[in-house]
């Protein structure tokens, strides 16, 4: 997240964020692209003709819809774009908010695949298992006291989860987002330009902020229209019981040192140290 409710200047197009939970993880040092490819996590076993099948399917936390489909499709050798066109027929208990689209419903778990594994059978045991965790009571009274319906609240957790460097900061990034939205402010989280550009990305120019989608919370107030991930239980968590503060803005200036701050000039501060980190890790790595 970068946020500039104040003036942005318009010089250049090239700037500087902060790591999402993707970006920390690939140790960013050239700001490189981060692949969105999904890779499917199977837990195999051995048959008795000595052949490697897989048993169950592990889904991590953050995944977005389209890397679950693929993973799917890997784990029970289907064409690419057979589990999304399941969907259709799949049945599945989503909320009426969610208008058919099962992102932020597809929960992070491990999925035994059990006999005669199909598409529609792992899709409905992630979204039943998201019901049980969502609409229970914790979840559901957490929601209501934050003035949400559950639907916002996964919404929100979705966010935290692609935002937070790590779960300690994921209540601190939950608050910024209260915050700002308390203020009338646009959210301005990379996270969702990244969603809605179809992309895990470690830089956002000023003109993807400018990117015409109902994701873009540069220019678009409140909350995007769905999850842009599919959250685990901390950032649901954080979603419900954020931090106090009156944080609105933060920056990861370097793994480990996330700095949030309430005061802009700070943040610009904050800002330009991640930016000499970077500029400096760059260098290194084009010495090698």
């Amino acid at each position: 997240m970068q946020t500039n409710t104040p003036r942005r200047s318009t010089r250049g197009t090239r700037r500087t964020i902060r790591l999402t939970r993707r970006g920390r993880i690939a140790l960013i040092v050239t700001g490189a692209v981060v692949a969105g490819t999904a890779v499917a996590v199977p837990l195999l076993t051995t048959d008795d003709e000595g052949e490697s099948r897989p048993t169950s399917l592990v889904i991590p936390e953050g995944w977005r819809a389209t890397q679950v489909y693929e993973a799917v499709d890997k784990t029970l050798a289907l064409p690419p774009g057979t589990t999304k066109k399941s969907l259709a027929k799949a049945n599945l208990k989503l909320p009426n908010d969610a208008e058919g689209n099962p992102e932020g419903y597809l929960f992070p778990a491990t999925y035994p695949l059990g006999e005669n594994p199909t598409p529609e059978k792992l899709l409905t045991a992630m979204v039943d298992t998201a019901n049980k965790k969502f609409t229970g009571a914790p979840v559901a009274a957490g929601a209501q006291r934050n003035a949400l319906n559950v639907y916002q609240a996964v919404t929100i957790a979705s966010i935290v989860q692609a935002e937070a460097a790590d779960e300690e900061d994921m209540g601190k990034v939950a608050r910024v987002v209260f915050n700002r939205l308390e203020r009338g402010m646009p959210l301005q989280m990379d996270s969702t330009i990244n969603y809605a550009l179809g992309r895990s990305t470690l830089e956002t120019s000023t003109k993807d902020t400018k990117v015409d989608s109902p994701y873009n919370s540069y220019q678009r107030m409140g909350l995007p229209p769905t999850p842009i991930d599919n959250p685990g239980d901390e950032a649901m968590s954080a979603a419900i019981n954020p931090t106090p503060g009156d944080w609105l803005y933060f920056v990861t200036v370097k793994p480990g040192d996330t700095r949030f701050t309430a005061d802009y000039a700070e943040h610009q501060r904050n800002v330009a140290e991640f930016n000499r980190v970077q500029e400096s890790a760059s260098k290194e790595a084009q010495a090698k």
